[in-house]
């Protein structure tokens, strides 16, 4: 499964309904408000990277409030659960 991890900067005033929206879209994992540049970071998680694509794109950047995100791609996932062994994303 592809993961994105996308960081969201946000109009203040709109930053918990902008939360509570991205959490309608199925795609979507979690989101986190969060100090430093950003307000919130976003968990996408697909079958494919184009899937993620649109999902980015179609839905999640239309959100209202958002005015800058970056996005990053997970490559692999090193879970506490699994003893630190390293677990492939895609």
């Amino acid at each position: 499964m592809a993961t994105a991890i996308v960081l969201l900067k946000n109009d203040p005033k709109k930053i918990t309904g902008t939360a509570e929206r991205l959490l309608d879209i199925p795609a979507v994992t979690d989101v986190y408000s969060i100090s430093g540049r950003f307000d919130l970071l976003v968990i996408v998680k697909c079958d494919t990277v184009e899937m993620i694509e649109c999902v980015i794109t179609d839905h999640l950047l239309k959100t209202d409030g958002i005015v800058e995100s970056e996005t990053m791609f997970a490559f692999r996932s090193y879970d506490k659960r699994e003893g630190g062994k390293a677990i492939d994303v895609d």
